[in-house]
C-alpha cells in the first residue's frame, strides 16, 4: 500500500465532531430507562455520533466487564456478574419504542459461563421476533470458546446475519488477541455455515496494527472461503493513550482498494473506511 501515514498524530481525516442534535437524547433516554448498555460507549467507537443521530446503536449484552484482555479494547476487563434474565426483553422493548427494522447486538466475552452466552443470544433474538416481527436481527458473537453446542445454539435462534470478527491477521494474534485463536475463529464462521448454509456471515477487521496489505488480503480469502459474504474493515484507534499505539494510518484510497480486492475476492458486502466498525451502517 502507498501514502500510508505512519507516527503518532492522527490524521485530520479522523476527527470527528462530537454528537449533538438529531435523535440522539430519545436514543440515550430509551437505553437509559431500560438498563441497557451499547457498544458504541463501551468501545468509544468514533460513530456514536452519526449512528445515534440516525436513531441507531449496537446493544451490548451480558455485562459490562470481559474476562479476556485484548490490547485494542477498552471495555473493562474483570469478573463479570450472572446474565440478566430481564435482558433480552429489555432489548425487544427498546428496539420497539425506537422502532429500530434492524437491530445489532454484541456482548463481551464470556469465558466464565459453560455455553459462553449463546443462550442469552438466542432468548434475545426469540424476545424481538415477538416485539418487533418485522425486525430483522444481527448478532456480533464472540468465539464461544470453540464450543459447537454452543454455536448450535445460536444458529438455531436464526438471526438475520451472524457475524464474529476476525479483528487481525494471524501473526499478530499474540500480540492484539492474546487469549483468542485465529484458527478457533476461522472455525467457528466454518461450524456456522455448515449448521445453517443460508444464514448471513459476517466479520470485520481492523487495519494498523502492524499488518501487511499481503495479510489483510489472506484473510479475506479464508473468510470467504467459509462462507463470509459481508465485511467490514477499519482503523484502529486506541481508545486511550495507554492502549498500543497505532503502527500506521491507512488513508482513504489504500481503504478503497481492499474494498476493491473483497470485491473481487467476491464479497456481496463491503465497508471499507477509516471509521468503520463492524456495525456501522449495518442492514440485513
Amino acid at each position: 500500500m502507498s501514502n500510508t501515514v505512519r507516527g503518532a498524530v492522527r490524521p485530520g481525516w479522523l476527527r470527528v465532531r462530537a454528537p449533538v442534535g438529531g435523535r440522539i437524547e430519545e436514543v440515550n433516554a430509551v437505553l437509559e430507562q431500560q438498563h441497557l448498555r451499547t457498544v458504541c460507549c463501551e468501545a468509544r467507537c468514533p460513530n456514536l455520533g452519526e449512528c445515534w443521530i440516525a436513531g441507531r446503536a449496537t446493544i451490548l449484552i451480558l455485562g459490562s466487564a470481559c474476562t479476556r484482555a485484548c490490547s485494542y479494547c477498552s471495555v473493562e476487563k474483570r469478573t463479570p456478574s450472572p446474565p440478566d434474565p430481564g435482558e433480552p426483553e429489555r432489548v425487544a422493548l427498546a428496539a420497539a419504542e425506537l422502532a429500530w427494522r434492524h437491530i445489532v447486538v454484541t456482548s463481551v466475552t464470556r469465558d466464565d459461563l459453560h455455553d459462553g452466552g449463546a443462550a442469552q443470544f438466542a432468548r434475545l433474538v426469540e424476545a424481538v421476533r415477538l416485539r418487533v416481527p418485522v425486525a430483522t436481527v444481527e448478532l456480533l458473537i464472540p468465539d464461544l470458546s470453540g464450543d459447537p453446542d454452543a454455536l448450535r445454539i445460536v444458529v438455531e435462534s436464526r438471526p438475520d446475519v451472524l457475524g464474529h470478527n476476525i479483528e487481525t491477521v494471524p501473526r499478530l494474534y499474540p500480540i492484539v488477541r492474546p487469549q483468542a485463536d485465529y484458527c478457533r475463529s476461522i472455525g467457528l464462521l466454518a461450524g456456522a455455515r455448515s449448521m445453517d448454509p443460508g444464514l448471513t456471515l459476517k466479520s470485520g477487521l481492523m487495519a494498523g496494527f502492524g499488518e501487511t496489505y499481503g495479510e489483510i488480503v489472506a484473510v479475506m480469502e479464508d473468510l470467504f472461503s467459509v462462507g463470509c459474504r459481508s465485511i467490514t474493515i477499519g482503523q484502529y484507534l486506541p481508545p486511550t493513550p495507554s492502549h498500543p499505539p497505532v503502527d500506521r494510518y491507512l488513508t482513504g484510497e489504500e481503504f478503497a482498494e481492499l474494498a476493491s480486492e473483497a470485491h473481487r475476492i467476491g464479497y456481496q458486502r463491503v465497508a471499507s473506511g477509516p471509521l468503520v466498525r463492524s456495525s456501522y451502517k449495518a442492514k440485513a
